[in-house]
């Protein structure tokens, strides 16, 4: 897997038409999404319905195949563990506290949860059925001793979770999938969930030219407008150059609630 770089429009027919030629065996596959997505669109108005059909939906294939749209058990491990990795080297302590948004079945949270102290970690999903195979990734890797919580969430507000708990907030491929008022819904709370000196990590799929997305499941943004809708919430955000050195195809942002306290995670 190559490195992130900017993404094409690829809503366009000309993109769609040079990949089917590129990649024939993937056309089946893509037109059962675009059913799909046509048939869950009439269903369901609002995005976290919608999306929640896509994710039962993939869940029912299997747990990797929902996570990532990849049923291979082998890059299910190997991205987790980048993500895993990363975090540890920007200073993630067993000490500190963790959300993790769109926690999934625990591709990267498995290992986040045996890091960090008992009852350090909380993860949120929208999916119950992904919940459910976290709960069994819990089980496989012995982690019921470290007490971690997971929860289902309808929408980003965070509302019943506390006032400045969380070191580290971590969404890994969740605004890839959302349009920009989700997003906009996490930047105006998730400052709110932080703790002094804490911060919030995403990757988000990314496009220097026309914003777009495919389907309803898959959009592209240009980092200045994920930059300029933090800071309308009070949110300082900055590129993570380094991230793009690793082999993933999504970018990568941090966010910090006050830039001018003193950082107390991570360098």
């Amino acid at each position: 897997m190559r490195a992130a770089e900017p993404a094409g429009n690829r809503s366009t027919l000309a993109h769609q038409v040079r990949y089917a030629l590129r990649h024939p065996e993937r056309v089946p596959a893509h037109v059962r999404r675009t059913v799909r997505d046509a048939w869950l669109r009439l269903r369901y108005r609002d995005h976290i319905s919608y999306y929640r059909a896509v994710m039962a939906s993939d869940a029912a294939r299997s747990a990797e195949a929902a996570v990532g749209h990849n049923p291979s058990r082998e890059a299910w491990t190997r991205i987790g563990r980048m993500q895993f990795d990363y975090l540890v080297g920007h200073g993630l302590k067993p000490q500190h506290r963790m959300l993790e948004i769109g926690c999934g079945n625990l591709r990267a949270g498995r290992l986040f949860i045996d890091h960090l102290d008992a009852g350090h970690y909380y993860g949120i999903d929208i999916s119950p059925h992904i919940l459910l195979a976290a709960q069994d990734t819990l089980v496989s890797e012995g982690l019921q001793p470290k007490l971690p919580y997971l929860a289902l969430a309808d929408d980003l507000t965070f509302a019943f979770l506390p006032d400045g708990h969380f070191d580290v907030v971590h969404a890994h491929s969740v605004f890839s999938h959302s349009p920009l008022h989700v997003i906009e819904e996490c930047f105006a709370h998730v400052g709110r969930i932080l703790a002094p000196g804490g911060f919030f990590d995403f990757t988000f799929d990314r496009t220097e030219g026309e914003e777009h997305q495919v389907l309803h499941e898959d959009f592209y943004y240009r980092t200045r407008t994920l930059t300029e809708l933090a800071a309308q919430h009070g949110l300082e955000a900055r590129f993570m150059d380094d991230w793009e050195e690793l082999p993933h195809r999504q970018s990568k942002m941090r966010v910090t609630a006050a830039p001018d306290r003193a950082r107390t995670v991570g360098s």
